[in-house]
């Protein structure tokens, strides 16, 4: 994140149009680095989203023992230390505003004898790490940290780590994903158990380094396993770009008249992918062409045109975890569509890099439109494309999702909407202001 603030006034916009490249996918990047660092060897990684947030997680891996470089052409060399070859830094590890980074690698070191002291912005200073603290203790872990788990927190590693079993409480990828890697550095089989699938590009990505995983569906739900101590083999990967990023060029598309835009090379994981299938029963013009595999992920490029007839449907909790980090930018949807839109089952979103609900509520309401709030839920009313006020400013409380989501609104609101700070942006979208401007949005800088 930039060290200014940086205000951006979005106007209402011609017709969006081209070819779009969205950045590398940001949940496969951060994973690709960390079990990269994990491997004997050499490993490449093209198409490395270089974001604030991944390049954070590549500075912790540097710190706790990893070689890694850039290449001229963008590609990051990775030469590991092997499972349970991470050694302890010389400093803090400082994650910036990336709750990704400082969950995942918490449970790559939790199972090492080391200790590691982790902290953040002020945003993510103030996101409560319990959850994954909680798992990462019964592998005999321990820690220091403020209320409620918060950051800065000192981990010591167990030196002679226990397999656990542990079902989730709560849908989350992160603690999932900080379970499976703290697995790796211990005996036996490990298991983790989710009531609701949560997106898997770590056991994808295990699998792809050579990792011993298994999942099967049981009357307690999805159960993963892994075995400890693989030997992970270097690998060569290639990233998908991000569905939650190019969910913004695409909504914009849809929501502009007489746009037509094409993102390339797009994840279509299942577990990441509900948003579109969301988006078609609004309404939306969307198309997949070209689908192929990548890295061990599906992958498409997504055309999307302006759907004048969008209208408001219900959208069941059980699509929340599939969909988590698009529900900003599908609220603003919701806005230019016709009738009620009632998203359920998202309390997660208030423990997102700002209380994502409250921050969508208070725009969308100061831009003229109805909406009701729930604790895990939200319900917007909208009433046809052209009849968003707009004229207001948005504070995006350090939210690079809900700057990005009320720029797309402005586009097509009556007044221009004002972003207070869209510098965060590049936590997880360098150049999406320059990108949206070449496709033709209109989006000016104060």
């Amino acid at each position: 994140m930039s060290g200014s603030i940086s205000p951006l006034k979005s106007v209402a916009s011609h017709p969006l149009s081209g070819s779009i490249a969205v950045p590398g996918d940001k949940s496969i990047s951060h994973r690709a680095i960390i079990l990269g660092s994990l491997t004997i060897g050499q490993s490449v990684v093209s198409h490395l989203l270089e974001s604030t947030d991944v390049l954070d997680t590549v500075k912790a891996m540097v710190a706790l023992g990893a070689e890694i470089s850039r290449s001229n052409d963008g590609e990051y060399i990775i030469n590991g230390v092997g499972v349970g070859g991470l050694a302890e830094p010389d400093n803090v590890i400082d994650c910036g505003n990336s709750g990704t980074s400082v969950r995942l690698i918490m449970g790559a070191i939790a199972t090492s004898s080391i200790n590691v002291t982790f902290t953040g912005d002020v945003s993510l200073r103030n996101r409560p790490m319990s959850r994954v603290l909680k798992p990462l203790s019964l592998f005999g872990a321990s820690y220091i940290s403020r209320s409620e788990g918060r950051l800065p927190i000192t981990i010591k590693g167990s030196s002679e780590p226990m397999p656990i079993v542990y079902k989730l409480p709560v849908a989350s990828a992160q603690v999932k994903s900080a379970v499976l890697l703290a697995a790796l550095n211990t005996p036996g089989i490990t298991t983790i158990i989710e009531e609701q699938a949560t997106r898997d590009h770590t056991e994808r990505m295990l699998k792809l380094f050579g990792a011993k995983v298994t999942s099967k569906i049981t009357e307690f739900g999805n159960e993963i396993s892994v075995t400890g101590f693989p030997e992970l083999r270097r690998t060569n990967i290639t990233i998908p770009s991000d569905p939650s990023s190019a969910a913004f060029p695409l909504c914009a598309a849809i929501m502009v008249e007489g746009s037509d835009i094409v993102v390339p090379n797009v994840c279509q994981n299942p577990t990441r992918n509900e948003l579109f299938s969301v988006l078609i029963r609004m309404g939306a013009d969307l198309t997949f062409e070209n689908k192929r595999q990548q890295s061990g992920e599906d992958i498409a490029d997504v055309r999307a045109r302006y759907s004048p007839a969008l209208s408001g449907i219900e959208i069941s909790g059980h699509r929340a975890p599939s969909m988590i980090d698009e529900y900003p930018i599908l609220a603003m949807v919701a806005s230019v569509a016709k009738g009620k839109t009632t998203m359920k089952g998202i309390a997660e979103l208030r423990h997102k890099e700002s209380d994502r609900i409250q921050a969508i509520n208070e725009g969308l309401t100061a831009a003229g439109v109805k909406l009701e709030v729930g604790k895990s839920s939200l319900t917007v009313y909208g009433s046809g494309n052209g009849f968003v006020e707009g004229g207001n400013l948005v504070k995006v409380y350090n939210d690079h999702r809900i700057a990005m989501s009320f720029a797309c609104l402005g586009l097509v609101s009556k007044s221009a909407i004002t972003i207070d700070d869209s510098s965060i942006i590049d936590t997880s979208f360098p150049n999406f202001i320059a990108m949206m401007r070449g496709a033709g949005a209109t989006l000016q800088s104060l």
